[in-house]
């Protein structure tokens, strides 16, 4: 049998192949506000007129805030790129002001000699009730001295005054 006649061009048996083009990425920038914290400082001050010791807050302290702006880049909606663009304070911050005491309180006399026990009156010269002395001050006995006799209470100088 004769070959049959050939026309055209031979074909061959390649599959044909249909590329489909990638998606370009999909870029995207937002722009997005946040804030920070600015903590306040504390300031100490005296005060002549609050007990030595004692502390008082004259002023409370008050965190302040800063705005923060940002351009956020974005990849097909996963985040790239954070760029700090502005910043600015949204709220100072106040000081706290806290007083410390200074004053110390003089202790309060009693009107009575440290040097005798019980009352014996401080003054220019004491002497025993119903004595001889010309005062001006008297004191009924007995007292005992536990310092200086400054008023020679204690004749025969065995530790109490006024025994009479």
């Amino acid at each position: 049998m004769p070959a049959a006649p050939t026309t055209g061009t031979p074909t061959s048996a390649v599959p044909e192949t249909t590329s489909t083009p990638q998606p370009k990425p999909v870029t995207t920038t937002k722009s997005v506000v946040g804030y920070s914290v600015i903590p306040f400082k504390k300031k100490t001050v005296t005060d002549g007129d609050l007990p030595k010791g004692d502390k008082e807050i004259r002023t409370p302290g008050a965190n302040g805030s800063r705005k923060l702006t940002y351009e956020v880049t974005y990849v097909d909606g996963k985040q790239t790129a954070k760029k700090l663009i502005r910043q600015e304070v949204a709220k100072q911050p106040r000081s706290q002001v806290t007083a410390v005491g200074t004053k110390v309180e003089k202790a309060e006399s009693s009107g009575c000699d440290p040097n005798y026990s019980g009352c014996v009156p401080i003054a220019s010269d004491v002497d025993c009730s119903g004595g001889s002395g010309n005062g001006p001050e008297y004191v009924a006995g007995p007292v005992t001295v536990t310092g200086s006799d400054i008023y020679r209470l204690d004749a025969d100088h065995d530790g109490v005054g006024c025994e009479d």
